[in-house]
C-alpha cells in the first residue's frame, strides 16, 4: 500500500513538472514573439499586417498540433458564430496588445500585461455574478495601487497614451479569457486556437481590401511596399514563436490545473527586460521596478484565493 501512494505521488509531481516546462517554453515563446512584433514595427510592417502575418503563418503550425492531438475530425463544430466573436473580440485585443508593444518598452508593456487577473476578476463579478469575496477585491485595489506606481500619473515619466493601450490590452485579455471559458465546455482547445487563427487572418486580409472612411483606413492600413529577406524572416518569427508558444500553452493546462503553472507567466518580464537590454539598450525605470512586484502579489494573490474556493466548493456540496 505504501509503493502505491509513493509510485501515485510520484506521478503527480513529475506532471506538475512537465506542465511547469510546458509553461516556461510558452513564456519564452510568447516573449520571443513579443520582441519580434517590436522589431517588426520598427522595420516598418504596419500593425494590421503584423496582426495578420502572425495568425495566417500560425495556421499550418496549429493544424499540425491539431492532426497530431484530437484529429481533424474535431475541427467540426456546432458554435460557429461563439468562435466568430471570440476571433473578432480576441482581434481587438491583440490590436492592443501589439499596439502597447510598439508604444511601450517590452518591459513596461509586459507589467501592465499582469494586471489581467485583476480584470477577470471584475469582470466576472459584474457579469457573470461570480461570488468575489473580501480577499480578491482587496487584491483587485493593491493591483491597481501597482498599477498607479508604474504609470505615476501626472509625473510625465510614462507614455499616457500607451499605458491606456496596454491597459485595454489587458482588459480586452480579461474579456476574452470569460469567452474562452464558455468556449471550453464544449470546444477541445486545438480547436479554438485553430478558428480563432483562421479567422481573425480573415478578418484581416477583408480589412485590407475593404474600403474604409479616411481615419480609420490610416489606422488600419498595410504597407504597399514589397518586403526585405530580414521583414520576411520577421514574419516567419512571428508565426512560428506565437503558434509554437500558443500550443505549449495549452499543454501545460493538459498536465496541471492553471493554479499550478500560472506562477511560471510573471517570467516573461526577466525575459522582456533581457530583450529590452541586448537589443534596444533600454532597462525598465525605477517605478517599475517598484510596481511590477505590488501587481504580480495581486495577481498571484487572485489565483490562489480561486485554486482555494475551487478546493472548498466540492466539500461544501457533499457536506
Amino acid at each position: 500500500m505504501r509503493f502505491c501512494v509513493t509510485a501515485n505521488s510520484t506521478h503527480i509531481d513529475d506532471r506538475r513538472m512537465l506542465a511547469l516546462g510546458f509553461r516556461l517554453a510558452a513564456i519564452f515563446g510568447l516573449s520571443t514573439m513579443s520582441m519580434v512584433v517590436k522589431l517588426a514595427s520598427e522595420s516598418g510592417i504596419h500593425l494590421p499586417e503584423i496582426m495578420f502575418w502572425r495568425q495566417f503563418m500560425a495556421i499550418p503550425v496549429v493544424l499540425v498540433w491539431v492532426l497530431f492531438s484530437t484529429g481533424l475530425s474535431s475541427l467540426r463544430t456546432a458554435r460557429f458564430g461563439a468562435h466568430l466573436r471570440r476571433s473578432f473580440l480576441g482581434a481587438t485585443g491583440m490590436f492592443f496588445t501589439f499596439g502597447s508593444i510598439v508604444l511601450l518598452p517590452l518591459a513596461e508593456a509586459t507589467t501592465l500585461g499582469f494586471t489581467v487577473p485583476i480584470f477577470a476578476t471584475i469582470l466576472s463579478a459584474f457579469f457573470l455574478r461570480e461570488k468575489v469575496g473580501l480577499h480578491r477585491w482587496a487584491a483587485v485595489i493593491v493591483g491597481f495601487i501597482g498599477v498607479l506606481v508604474v504609470i505615476q500619473p501626472g509625473g510625465g515619466g510614462f507614455p499616457l497614451k500607451g499605458a491606456l493601450v496596454g491597459l485595454m490590452a489587458a482588459l480586452m485579455v480579461g474579456i476574452i479569457s470569460l469567452q474562452l471559458r464558455d468556449l471550453g465546455k464544449t470546444e477541445a482547445p486545438p480547436t479554438t486556437v485553430f478558428y480563432f487563427s483562421l479567422l481573425s487572418s480573415s478578418m484581416l486580409l477583408l480589412l485590407h481590401f475593404a474600403p474604409l472612411p479616411g481615419p480609420i483606413e490610416a489606422a488600419l492600413a498595410w504597407g504597399t511596399t514589397s518586403h526585405s529577406p530580414y521583414q520576411w524572416m520577421l514574419i516567419a518569427g512571428l508565426g512560428l514563436c506565437g503558434g509554437l508558444g500558443q500550443i505549449a500553452l495549452t499543454a501545460s493546462l493538459r498536465y496541471a490545473p492553471v493554479s499550478t503553472v500560472v506562477g511560471m507567466d510573471y517570467t516573461s518580464l526577466i525575459w522582456s527586460t533581457a530583450y529590452g537590454w541586448l537589443i534596444w539598450s533600454v532597462l525598465p525605470g525605477t517605478s517599475t521596478w517598484l510596481g511590477a512586484p505590488i501587481i504580480i502579489a495581486s495577481g498571484l494573490y487572485i489565483a490562489w484565493r480561486e485554486h482555494r474556493l475551487s478546493i472548498e466548493k466540492p466539500r461544501e456540496m457533499t457536506v
